[in-house]
């Protein structure tokens, strides 16, 4: 009895080192160390002073989740539950700073598409397929064997050289700076007059081959005249030794420019370097434009198939939508009927419109793009961001960035230079570009009613309207106003007044 006795103490350590050393190895992490021995000291886990309750804590510790975040979490759950609500604005508040409105835009687009269908379905069962791609020849030629619009697009060429063989004599001295003055002003006035004096009086020139030939012409008379100016700075600067153009039409020595080497005044006056100015889609002339490294057909054949697809749809909007409103509208305005006009003038908005977004893009972006590329020409900013226009003065500088160059750099900036103020500075260069409105419109229709000029000039007390009085949203909706309601208004009167004139047998 008295060895069981001695010995059982023995045992109880025994059996409490091989619990503890199986409940170790259960535990066992990666790094070899228990967890037990990372709780509390000693071999085995356990010490001997501590009570069965602390002896356990370790091991519960471990084994149970970390309270203290399961009771925060809870607290935020109640928080939430209890309060669901924070200072802040609605989205469709201009304090919110919230600008995605892309799925409105996207609306907008869809409820645009699907009114201009009806209108269209409702225009196919009325009228029925008007659509004749070869009656738009007739548009372009009366006479098959006449051909006076090419005609005269092949005359320019006259003028071209006149304006290089001016500049090469004065190169020289062999003129003197007034005669080739005189010389310039002639042909510039001759540019404008013969052509116009051709289309009123001769009678196989149909309005858009007209439209097309004073188109060219005006275009030229902007390049040569550009040629002109530019040719004359050089040589003023050749004289003066001086270089304070901020364009640098000129350069002290050959140097290389993107792998073409640069020219210099007076190696300029070449028949290629003309001609490249001549189709470039530019109306400032330099000695040397900004090239591409070499044309991507791919981008080429994009441009050219936009070109030939939007001709098209220029073709059958016009047939199909607009000449059968024009053709209704004549009855009204014969018989003054006020309500009546006003409708067919709405009517005639929306197609107008459509077709002038149509011919900015067409022109602008997929023409001039297509010219360039194939000349490899840098300089692609033909337009600027002008549906964003706020102001009237930006929509008019950003649409039609070639002019606005060519009226900063060859008109306004002179006109300041002798002394005159902006505000006259501004209002002659909208005279200019009323002038030219009216000139395009007037002649090739043969009559002169003045909507175009008036309505170009309108634009000046417009911009000072829209300046004062209205920024933001609020300015962009009213260029857009004056846009589709302002020069397409005044185009569709000259285009309603010549068929009330022509064709009033067919009225309605």
């Amino acid at each position: 009895m008295g060895d069981s006795d001695a010995d059982r103490p023995l045992l109880t350590r025994k059996r409490r080192a091989t619990f503890a050393a199986g409940l170790n190895a259960s535990l066992q992490p990666m790094n070899g160390r228990s967890v037990a021995e990372r709780q509390i000291p000693g071999i085995g886990g356990f010490s001997a002073d501590r009570s069965p309750e602390n002896k356990r804590a370790p091991l519960l510790e471990t084994l149970q989740p970390n309270s203290k975040s399961q009771k925060k979490k809870r607290k935020d759950d109640t928080s939430d539950a209890l309060s669901c609500h924070k200072s802040q604005e609605s989205l469709l508040s201009s304090a919110s700073g919230f600008s995605n409105y892309r799925g409105i835009l996207n609306w907008c687009v869809v409820m645009l598409v699907l009114s201009n269908a009806r209108l269209f379905l409702e225009n196919l069962l009325k009228y029925g397929v008007l659509v004749d791609p070869i009656q738009v020849i007739s548009l372009f030629l009366k006479d098959p064997y006449s051909w006076p619009a090419a005609c005269l697009v092949i005359v320019s060429n006259v003028f071209v050289l006149v304006a290089l063989y001016t500049e090469r004599h004065l190169s020289k001295g062999s003129f003197s700076e007034r005669l080739g003055f005189l010389v310039h002003c002639i042909s510039l006035a001759v540019m404008l007059t013969f052509p116009a004096a051709v289309v009123l009086f001769v009678p196989s020139v149909t309005p858009v081959g007209g439209a097309f030939v004073l188109g060219t012409y005006t275009i030229l008379f902007l390049k040569l005249y550009s040629y002109k100016d530019v040719n004359l700075w050089c040589r003023e600067q050749s004289i003066m030794k001086a270089k304070k153009l901020a364009r640098s039409l000129s350069c002290p020595s050959p140097q290389v420019y993107r792998g073409d080497r640069k020219v210099c005044y007076p190696g300029n006056l070449t028949i290629r370097d003309m001609y490249y100015f001549v189709f470039a889609p530019t109306l400032c002339y330099e000695l040397n434009f900004p090239r591409s490294p070499n044309i991507r057909m791919s981008f080429l054949l994009r441009r050219l198939f936009e070109m030939l697809f939007f001709t098209q749809l220029f073709v059958c909007l016009i047939q199909q939508w607009i000449i059968p409103i024009i053709q209704s509208s004549m009855k009204p305005l014969e018989d003054m009927d006020l309500s009546r006009m006003t409708e067919r003038l709405l009517r005639l908005a929306v197609p107008n419109h459509l077709l002038w977004l149509m011919f900015f893009y067409w022109f602008f972006h997929s023409s001039m793009n297509f010219t360039a590329e194939l000349l490899r020409f840098g300089d692609r900013q033909f337009y600027n961001d002008w549906w964003n226009s706020e102001t009237v003065t930006y929509f008019w500088q950003n649409w039609n960035i070639p002019v606005h160059k060519w009226c900063l750099r060859h008109f306004y900036k002179p006109l300041l230079r002798r002394g005159f103020s902006k505000i006259v500075s501004q209002s002659a260069v909208f005279f200019l570009s009323a002038f030219f409105h009216e000139y395009l419109v007037s002649v090739p229709l043969r009559m002169f009613r003045l909507w175009a000029f008036l309505g170009m000039m309108a634009q000046l007390p417009l911009a000072w309207v829209v300046g004062r009085f209205l920024h933001g949203n609020y300015g962009n909706a009213a260029v857009w106003i004056s846009i589709i309601i302002g020069q397409p208004f005044a185009v569709l009167m000259y285009v309603h007044d010549y068929y009330v004139l022509h064709y009033r047998h067919e009225a309605d």
